[in-house]
């Protein structure tokens, strides 16, 4: 079960896959909007959003008839949460937002139920829905057991002329199940104008910076710890014991009146503790590195603190709308076990090449069903459950799901999904960009995929967009082997030739699934150095022990 992604419906993977009680911390940023698309991994280098790679989430939070019988299976079941929702009904009537919190009711009460007693939850959201999300945890969790509306400064100052004040924060709502939830404090360090200000004392012998704090104890009612010290009657922070031993080792200044203080070195402190706002994480800029070009990407520390505080190493993180998988990138390297899910093979593809680019590792596909496993031997690995792992269960996604088919055989070869709006692809569905002969030239490689019975006529086509785009290369993905005429026309197309690689490559490829599912790639020059398909994750350097994947 852990270090593996799930694709699919989060709220069928919890109830099928998750085991109650498994899971040591949870963190979801789900999505929630009724005039955005979330799913849209990539933008163009100037901004423009891929409008033709989002579809799982338009349109969702629009209420319905599904969402009337979910409502009716959330009420009929009872409890805090049944309470809460027809509260919520009768404040918001059938709406967007209802149909928002419908979707989360079930899914907050199943990750409940597969946290571990001593486990935490960390739901990220906007103002926009916060208030009414923390009701509906406080009916699942209790509100015993809220512990920090956390405020996450996400974006540098703005204006906004539908807003009176610029709006440049995000709230994580963080709550526990049980009364002995793990905690490791955070620190941040101290600012230069408190060390000023406080760390005064230079320790002559030492060098080190100190400063002195009162050893009277601030609460007057202390019997045990009031007696005599160096002429004084006080009640202290310490026992006579302990007092003793601190003067003994030099560590008490005495004021003129015989008042002792102890000094506080600064290289003995921590830090100052995290409050519950944070806004020393800056959001991700379009120059950072860590970027990778999905939209509402939040930055790698910002999870590695999360992660940090409310687990240990080895434990499981679970994130079940994990996007483009900085839950589980952050997991990886801080020695947790993982689990993410995601509902869109575009997402998975992003992962798996996320994790490899970053851990250097191999990947595992399981069938759901059938539990089929395609091993890679020899390395570390991560699975991934709900790809399809043969030639049928491709057949039977293209069938259902022709977008997500198309997103899915994509990765098979390292795609990235065209842009444009759907319908409107102009014969291209995906591209791999690889670097030409001359230095700063690209040269691209135009995919098409077909769920479909592919023909002649699709080669043709697929030959006129190659030279209308003055593509190197042109790919036919498909599931049924090609005909001769197919293979022929194909032939005919000639070769791009790579002086670089001194090599020349077919102009027209043919690839079936059965080809790609057995290893088959794209005939071309290596991208491995020059690959601007995707942006590649940073490597992960850290030396130390690592767990292994799987």
């Amino acid at each position: 079960m852990e270090n593996t992604l799930y694709y699919g419906d989060n709220l069928d993977i919890l109830r099928r896959d998750i085991p109650s009680e498994s899971i040591d911390l949870v963190y979801l940023d789900p999505p929630f909007s009724s005039n955005a698309d979330y799913n849209v991994l990539f933008s163009e280098k100037d901004g423009s959003r891929a409008a033709s790679q989002i579809r799982a989430f338009t349109d969702t939070w629009t209420w319905g008839q599904e969402d009337e019988k979910v409502f009716a299976e959330l009420v009929t079941a009872g409890g805090k949460a049944a309470d809460v929702m027809q509260a919520f009904r009768v404040f918001l009537g059938p709406c967007d937002l209802l149909a928002y919190l419908v979707m989360m009711a079930p899914r907050l009460v199943e990750l409940r139920r597969a946290m571990k007693s001593a486990a935490s939850i960390y739901l990220h959201c906007d103002p926009t829905a916060s208030h009414y999300l923390k009701l509906l945890m406080d009916a699942i969790f209790g509100p015993e057991n809220f512990s920090n509306e956390v405020i996450w400064i996400r974006s540098l100052p703005h204006g906004n002329v539908r807003q009176m004040y610029g709006r440049s924060h995000d709230v994580i709502l963080f709550y526990s199940k049980g009364t002995d939830t793990v905690w490791n404090r955070p620190f941040k360090p101290h600012r230069a104008k408190y060390i000023e200000d406080f760390y005064r004392y230079v320790d002559p012998d030492t060098g080190r910076k100190y400063r002195l704090v009162s050893c009277i104890n601030p609460n007057p009612d202390r019997p045990n710890l009031t007696y005599e010290w160096n002429g004084n009657v006080r009640v202290w922070k310490w026992t006579r014991v302990r007092m003793q031993v601190t003067h003994d080792k030099g560590l008490l200044v005495y004021s003129k009146n015989g008042i002792p203080s102890y000094k506080n070195y600064l290289d003995e402190m921590k830090g100052t503790p995290m409050q519950d706002v944070w806004d020393d994480i800056p959001p991700l800029m379009g120059s950072s590195n860590e970027r990778l070009g999905y939209p509402t990407q939040k930055p790698e520390a910002l999870l590695e603190r999360i992660i940090s505080a409310s687990s240990n190493p080895g434990d499981v993180v679970l994130d079940p709308f994990c996007g483009c998988g900085t839950t589980i990138a952050a997991a990886q390297k801080l020695n947790r076990l993982w689990i993410g899910i995601d509902i869109t093979h575009l997402a998975i593809t992003l992962m798996k090449q996320r994790l490899k680019d970053t851990f250097g590792v191999e990947v595992v596909s399981r069938n759901m069903k059938a539990g089929e496993v395609r091993e890679s031997p020899g390395k570390p690995y991560f699975a991934v459950v709900g790809e399809p792992v043969s030639v049928p269960d491709a057949a039977a996604l293209a069938e259902s799901d022709p977008y997500q088919f198309q997103w899915w055989a994509l990765g098979l070869v390292g795609a990235r999904p065209a842009e444009g709006k759907k319908g409107a692809d102009k014969g291209i569905d995906g591209k791999i960009v690889f670097q030409g002969d001359e230095v700063g030239k690209f040269e691209n490689v135009i995919i098409s995929v077909k769920g479909g019975n592919a023909t002649v006529s699709h080669i043709r086509d697929l030959r006129g967009v190659v030279d209308r785009e003055k593509a190197a290369i042109g790919v036919l993905i498909s599931m049924e082997e090609p005909t001769k005429p197919m293979n022929t026309e194909a032939a005919t197309a000639g070769f791009y030739e790579s002086k670089l690689w001194n090599k020349k490559y077919p102009k027209i490829q043919l690839l079936t699934i059965s080809d790609l599912l057995t290893g088959a790639q794209v005939k071309m020059p290596p991208i491995k150095q020059v690959s601007t398909t995707f942006k590649r994750a940073e490597r992960h350097t850290e030396k130390g022990e690592q767990l292994e994947l799987a």
